[in-house]
């Protein structure tokens, strides 16, 4: 079984969709956790989005990375899935076999009317599914290819 952390800024939307999709395509094959490093609230958009998908979020709450890191806590693949300057940020986990970095555009910066930002958080949500399924696919087949970073 292969244990996977996300980690983006404030673990409120893409860490969050990306942990769903991936126990959703791995199952019992994988342990999937998301983390932050600043946590803040689950984005409302998010948790409408994903509902459209048969997954509810609205229960979840976020966490930090720290108190991940400083309990030991070991996992096969830490995946960043945020922008490069904060990547730096991310700590390194001890035991970590694969480090991916998979960015993706923050929901919370997005601008427009209600509907405008829904229709981008949605384009973020089958980008997120897209590489997930990918992910997947490799943490089921055994293999490490490399081509997802």
């Amino acid at each position: 079984m292969k244990r996977v952390l996300f980690i983006c800024v404030h673990n409120s939307a893409r860490s969050q969709m990306a942990e769903a999709y991936l126990q959703r395509f791995c199952g019992e094959a994988a342990v999937v956790e998301s983390a932050g490093l600043d946590p803040t609230a689950l984005n409302p958009l998010v948790v409408a989005v994903m509902a459209e998908e048969g997954i509810d979020l609205s229960a979840r709450r976020t966490r930090r990375v720290f108190d991940l890191y400083r309990d030991g806590r070991l996992f096969d693949y830490v995946v960043t899935v945020c922008e490069e300057a904060i990547e730096e940020q991310c700590p390194v986990f001890p035991g970590v076999t694969r480090r991916l970095h998979l960015p993706f555009p923050d929901p919370a910066g997005l601008v427009g009317t209600d509907e405008e930002r829904l229709e981008k958080v949605r384009d973020i949500r089958d980008r997120i599914r897209e590489r997930m399924a990918d992910l997947a696919e490799e943490i089921l087949s055994g293999r490490e290819e490399g081509r997802l970073a």
